[in-house]
């Protein structure tokens, strides 16, 4: 459902972050809490919301490390819905890696694959994924100091 406003079209969508809990703060079954995300994102189909995105974390308290094979699951139970990362963290991924899943995600919803990107925001993840992203730590943090002022 795209709504025009002057030429102008807005999108309409849900990002989720497949919590490993619920509103309750009670931990839950995480094949179910997957499932039932896979059912969210085709109820959003159906009652016709424009996009639907899957976060990326590599943390205990979420289940959705491997966003592109959660909607590659709904892309087979769903028709007209886009379906995104919200973000795909390039700090801890394989940039060919990357493509490939999404082009594989695009072939499997018939064109309706996005993706967003980004470097993440949560730097203990990345001793997960090699050495290599000891640079991209110091990086970050680097970034996230400011700048030391003029004299």
């Amino acid at each position: 459902m795209i709504t025009k406003l002057d030429d102008t079209q807005m999108q309409i969508g849900i990002d989720s972050f497949a919590a490993a809990y619920d509103d309750a703060s009670l931990a839950v079954s995480a094949s179910d809490r997957v499932r039932n995300l896979v059912e969210q994102i085709e109820h959003a189909d159906q009652v016709g919301l424009d996009v639907f995105g899957i976060g990326e974390h590599h943390r205990r308290e979420y289940l959705d490390s491997a966003p592109t094979v959660i909607l590659g699951a709904a892309a087979v139970r769903t028709h007209r819905i886009r379906l995104t990362s919200a973000v795909t963290v390039l700090s801890s991924a394989d940039p060919v890696r990357v493509f490939q899943n999404f082009a594989t995600l695009d072939l499997l919803s018939q064109g309706r694959a996005e993706m967003v990107v980004g470097r993440g925001s949560f730097i203990e993840s990345f001793p997960l994924f090699g050495p290599e992203t000891g640079g991209l730590r110091l990086a970050f943090c680097r970034e996230a100091r400011p700048a030391p002022e003029d004299s």
